[in-house]
């Protein structure tokens, strides 16, 4: 059962121009790499995106072409300190500047503190979200606080303690020359 996202293509010239804002929330199920990172659960989260288009001036003059995105999920994981599932919330908020060609992005890309991207009539905003959601989630999700009491040491009952007294490593090495010279 496949429903449109609410993240519209965007032509991004004319959304910049008309000082644009859109809004929105989409099922995170819409959303399928982040529903995997969900694993597949969920189903009752929501991505909440806001994206507005700027046109603002650059140092010499020309209108550069601006996107400020910002969205949030909350996503289902395994906490990796307690092992417990933790639900994490993933959020982002970003900048992108538009160039007319892929030369031109590759060029300025990293030069530039924002993002470089290129213009794009039928832009898909709900891909961009996707992946930057992708992007901010953590390396290693863990609760702030586990619910549980996390236990931070192992016992094997099997593991025998070592003795009080080590051999001299030296003195072990001088049998060995003993035992080989034969005195």
């Amino acid at each position: 059962m496949s429903q449109a996202l609410v993240a519209p293509l965007l032509d991004i010239k004319a959304f910049a121009k008309a000082a644009s804002t859109l809004s929105g929330h989409d099922a995170l199920e819409k959303f399928e790499r982040l529903r995997e990172e969900s694993h597949a659960l969920g189903t009752d989260h929501w991505v909440e995106w806001r994206a507005e288009g700027e046109l603002r001036e650059d140092l010499a003059g020309r209108e550069d072409v601006w996107l400020h995105l910002s969205a949030n999920v909350t996503l289902s994981q395994t906490c990796q300190r307690c092992l417990g599932p933790a639900e994490i919330l993933v959020a982002l908020e970003r900048s992108f500047r538009f160039v007319a060609t892929e030369e031109v992005a590759e060029e300025q890309d990293d030069e530039a503190e924002e993002d470089v991207l290129v213009m794009s009539r039928e832009f898909d905003l709900a891909a961009l979200i996707e992946d930057e959601l992708l992007m901010a989630m953590p390396l290693v999700p863990l609760h702030e606080v586990c619910p549980t009491e996390v236990k931070l040491s192992a016992e094997d009952p099997d593991f025998e303690a070592p003795s009080g007294q080590k051999p001299n490593p030296f003195a072990v090495l001088a049998k060995l020359k003993i035992d080989k010279s034969g005195t």
